[in-house]
């Protein structure tokens, strides 16, 4: 009987392990293939496709991975880049997406909390020179 017992808890420890391992690889794929969208739609200067890119990048949050970062310092200066233009209303999408991503990656903790403060300081600073559309 005990030997039943180890057999399928070895089962379901390879099991759970195959899984984990496959579910990383997906999101790792993924990560990576969000990430150059980014970067061929920020080459080609399309906003919506760059944020679009990048934001969900980040969504595929893997702890200490490069591409996370890279992510969040492009959005950053996306917006940093349409609030020089003066072009208010893209720079706080560019400030929410990164803010939001990184909001969306939370579980046990929220990463990125140095990229949402600073995020919540650009926002509260451009929300008053926002014109409607």
């Amino acid at each position: 009987m005990t030997e039943r017992i180890k057999m399928i808890l070895l089962n379901g420890v390879v099991m759970v392990t195959l899984c984990s391992l496959l579910l990383l690889a997906g999101t790792w794929w993924r990560l990576h293939d969000q990430f150059a969208l980014g970067e061929d739609a920020f080459r080609r200067g399309d906003f919506a496709g760059a944020v679009a890119g990048y934001e969900s990048a980040i969504h595929m949050y893997i702890p200490f991975h490069p591409a996370i970062e890279q992510s969040a310092q492009r959005l950053w200066s996306i917006a940093e880049l349409n609030e020089r233009q003066g072009d208010v209303n893209r720079a706080l999408i560019a400030y929410r997406a990164l803010r939001s991503s990184f909001y969306a990656d939370h579980w046990l903790v929220t990463p990125g909390q140095e990229w949402i403060a600073r995020c919540d300081s650009k926002i509260a600073s451009l929300v008053p020179l926002q014109r409607e559309r």
